[in-house]
């Protein structure tokens, strides 16, 4: 099941939707609510294949999508994650042995089909393609074995970096994280993983049709069970929180010389299983 967040041309306000193939069904109100959120925390998100049969529920033609989880509780995202990355850093240092985790808020995301944007205090807008886990039950100490049980489903991400400014300070990368509107998430939330082996699941990311990035979360060194039980040791997730576990070798930043993102670039980010994330790149009007 694809689950987005949309506007519609006939409706106000956000409407909560389900791609059925290329057709999008309005089950806003055969849920009762526009709050993919709400529906987690309610343990209702198994309605929402019957709702899409609903009188009410029906096809729109005329949308914009939404960020499909435009109030996440938060974002933690995952650095240097799969091991040919961290070999990237020539640094000498081994592999790590727990995982790196910063944050992300929501306004430094834009929906699949919108631009992400170049701030004129920096032209090193770089790009990251990264698959994210929805959690859809609340726990605190999972195990590994749990894990997944936690996951309502898998959305991609471009976790969009202003790479000077994640060297503005000694010890963190939020600045260069969090820049408005610098990344992507979309274009929906897949909730059927029946399909994928989630150890075994490719992620490419293409810059104007050039592969940039392609790996799979084999290499990863913490799976996605591994990242759930590190994250939950220290805090309750909660539903509505996302994940995003980390990105493969070949971002901008490692070209000699460096490739940032320019006006008029398209970026798409690709994740088997779950789809495509397009998103143009404009340079923000000051």
């Amino acid at each position: 099941m694809r689950i987005v967040t949309f506007q519609s041309a006939n409706q106000t306000g956000q409407r909560l939707g389900v791609f059925e193939g290329d057709i999008l069904v309005d089950v806003t109100e055969a849920m009762g609510t526009h709050s993919l959120k709400q529906i987690l925390a309610d343990e209702r998100l198994s309605e929402m294949e019957t709702a899409v049969a609903a009188p009410s529920s029906l096809p729109v033609t005329d949308y914009r999508l939404d960020l499909p989880l435009p109030d996440p509780g938060r974002i933690f995202c995952i650095g240097v994650n799969y091991m040919n990355r961290n070999e990237e850093y020539k640094d000498g240092t081994a592999a790590p042995t727990n995982p790196s985790v910063f944050m992300r808020g929501p306004l430094s995301f834009v929906p699949h089909g919108r631009p992400m944007v170049i701030p004129p205090e920096s032209e090193q807008l770089d790009y990251e393609g990264e698959i994210v886990l929805v959690i859809g039950r609340p726990g605190r100490r999972i195990t590994q074995a749990k894990a997944m049980d936690h996951v309502a489903g898998l959305t991609i991400m471009n976790e969009g970096t202003i790479r000077d400014w994640v060297r503005h300070a000694k010890f963190n990368v939020t600045q260069g994280k969090n820049f408005d509107r610098t990344g992507g998430i979309g274009p929906w939330i897949e909730t059927d993983l029946s399909l994928v082996d989630v150890n075994n699941m490719q992620v490419e990311t293409r810059v104007n049709g050039e592969l940039r990035q392609s790996d799979t979360t084999a290499s990863m060194a913490f799976p996605f069970a591994k990242i759930v039980e590190y994250l939950s040791t220290f805090t309750t997730l909660q539903p509505g929180d996302l994940i995003a576990t980390g990105t493969p070798t070949g971002a901008g930043a490692r070209f000699d010389p460096p490739i940032w993102l320019k006006e008029g670039d398209e970026v798409e980010v690709t994740v088997e299983g779950v789809g495509s994330l397009v998103n143009g790149v404009v340079a923000e009007q000051v």
